[in-house]
């Protein structure tokens, strides 16, 4: 029998019309009073007011200098003022800045509209959140994994960065499990967020039958060891899709085996390197099916004027059951 080891603090949920809207911002590199981060804050509130979304999540590298705590918090507080229900997924360098990812997590508890759990005696727990059904607050529609893919290599001899543990494998797995039994062996629809991209961003974006969308301008940074947490994920066949960001010059999406795995798009200033517009990803998941809508939002570097308006580019591609929208961007 499983037990669920967190439990989520309110409810996210379909709206009417059987939607429910994600920003997912990353790799915001947030200097505190640098006026190089100031066109972060500047691009989250515009993606903010433009998407109007239901939920916000940050897929980690949120800040990038001391004091990590008040940086942390001019971040977030974009969304908690909003009264946004958001969560944050730890990157490997968030906790380079003079501060734990125990002490990190424990200030983010703290902002209004967080839903991450009371980690007890876990550094940074993995943990999942529930889309609740629009008709009834009751019963589950959609699974969202938030997960922590830590920072660099704990071996002396395999270089660059960590992987996913074959804990935290077994936790998805279990977890996993229990929602499809609950949900009468039917697994629920769901969506995976987290800093660094698992090896198969690789395999599947040098695979020229692979249907890839989108930038990529470097190879993913992922570990080198694969310790199975995709497979994991196809096995059990309730994720439509995962989410990552850590590569900056990427924000791409491609479909791999049945799932979506996808890039955020870079957030941050001129704090670190960069070469596309600062935006964010945004998915729409449809109640009731196994399908999303997903699509990068961003500005043109050559607008200064502060106004906007909406262009969508019609480059819609379907793959299978995903819909996936090239990109929207804000022009004068």
């Amino acid at each position: 029998m499983t037990v669920f080891c967190f439990a989520q603090k309110s409810e996210l949920r379909f709206n009417k019309d059987g939607k429910f809207k994600i920003v997912q911002f990353t790799d915001v590199h947030f200097k505190y009073k640098n006026p190089a981060s100031d066109i972060a804050l500047e691009r989250i509130n515009q993606v903010l007011d433009e998407e109007q979304p239901d939920f916000v999540i940050f897929t980690g590298d949120v800040v990038y200098s001391a004091p990590a705590d008040k940086g942390m918090l001019q971040v977030l507080e974009q969304v908690s003022k909003r009264k946004l229900p958001f969560v944050v997924t730890f990157g490997n360098h968030d906790n380079e800045q003079g501060m734990t990812r125990e002490q990190l997590y424990d200030i983010i508890r703290q902002v209004p509209g967080n839903l991450m759990p009371d980690r007890g005696s876990v550094l940074s727990p993995d943990y999942v959140l529930t889309v609740k059904a629009s008709s009834d607050a009751k019963k589950d529609a959609a699974v969202l994994y938030c997960m922590d893919s830590h920072s660099y290599s704990p071996l002396k001899d395999v270089k660059g960065y960590a992987w996913l543990t074959f804990d935290q494998v077994n936790w998805y797995r279990q977890q996993s499990a229990a929602y499809t039994a609950q949900n009468g062996g039917k697994p629920l629809p769901a969506l995976a967020f987290f800093h660094i991209p698992v090896p198969e961003y690789n395999e599947a974006a040098s695979d020229e039958n692979a249907i890839l969308r989108g930038t990529r301008m470097e190879e993913a940074c992922a570990p080198k060891l694969n310790t199975g947490m995709f497979a994991a994920m196809k096995e059990s066949g309730d994720v439509m899709g995962i989410f990552v960001g850590h590569d900056h010059d990427n924000d791409y999406a491609v479909m791999w085996k049945g799932i979506l795995l996808a890039y955020g798009r870079f957030t941050g200033g001129n704090t670190e390197y960069n070469h596309l517009p600062n935006g964010a990803r945004i998915i729409v998941l449809d109640e009731g099916a196994r399908t999303f809508t997903s699509w990068i939002r961003y500005c043109r570097q050559s607008d200064l004027s502060g106004k906007f308006r909406q262009r969508r580019l019609d480059q819609a591609l379907t793959i299978a059951s995903f819909t996936l929208l090239r990109r929207v961007y804000l022009e004068p």
